[in-house]
């Protein structure tokens, strides 16, 4: 897809990867639309036009397209982007676990409800969903952002496959390490961080050849492979990594 003079809209645009892509899209000539929990975007943004939602509620999430449907009139892309990170443990508060699946997967399944039916019906649209390299491999401090990631992934993967026939375009992009807020949790992953802005180059051209898969880092799928070849041994490497991980932390 060619996003110049196309309507799209960005969750969790507000900072992160979101602000990188809706300034990347918004510089392609497309009209972008940003929803996020912030009341200000950040600075770099003007020209964007927000719409305040939390995307873990799904009524929010009905509102922002209602909204744009009603000034823009159409909805070329959603990119369904919003992502929460929690250090977490089995032990975790059942309202934290809730709120992290809640944004990580159910927002996804509340945009797909809701913006399916006007694509369907045009006979055209784009899913643009984020998920993380933690959905392919894992994460090492957070068993919520692993599951609820490695669950974004296999829904959006659904629906590449359920709607293509019908003109729906899929995509789920699976970062490694970027530079925004949620490292703040994850430290150990600065090491290889890429930009925000590199992340958006990389999914602005696997938009326009509409590919499925979006990896910000080469690392990531040669990690996949070694995971599919050998369970055992690609936990064994986690159990020592995992190790290093904490005992830097202490």
């Amino acid at each position: 897809m060619d996003v110049n003079g196309r309507t799209v809209v960005v969750t969790g645009g507000a900072s992160g990867i979101g602000q990188g892509l809706a300034t990347r899209f918004a510089a392609e000539g497309a009209r972008v639309v940003v929803s996020d929990l912030a009341a200000q975007p950040e600075a770099g943004t003007a020209g964007l036009r927000y719409v305040r939602a939390d995307v873990g509620e799904e009524a929010d999430i009905e509102r922002l397209v209602a909204d744009v449907l009603a000034h823009e009139g159409r909805i070329d892309l959603f990119c369904s982007n919003a992502g929460i990170g929690r250090e977490m443990d089995p032990m975790t508060p059942q309202g934290v676990w809730d709120k992290v699946f809640a944004v990580n997967v159910m927002s996804h399944v509340w945009a797909a409800r809701h913006v399916l039916p006007h694509m369907l019906e045009r006979g055209e649209g784009y899913l643009l969903n984020t998920a993380s390299a933690s959905g392919l491999l894992t994460e090492l401090t957070s068993p919520g952002y692993a599951a609820s990631k490695h669950a974004a992934v296999g829904f959006a993967e659904w629906l590449a496959f359920t709607y293509a026939d019908q003109g729906i375009r899929t995509s789920v992009i699976c970062p490694e390490a970027v530079r925004t807020p949620i490292l703040d949790a994850a430290p150990y992953l600065l090491g290889n961080a890429i930009t925000v802005e590199a992340v958006a180059d990389t999914v602005l051209q696997a938009v326009r050849d509409e590919r499925f898969m979006i990896y910000t880092h080469p690392t990531t799928p040669v990690r996949f492979r070694q995971k599919a070849a050998d369970y055992e041994a690609y936990i064994a490497g986690l159990r020592e990594r995992r190790s290093e991980v904490t005992r830097v932390a202490r």
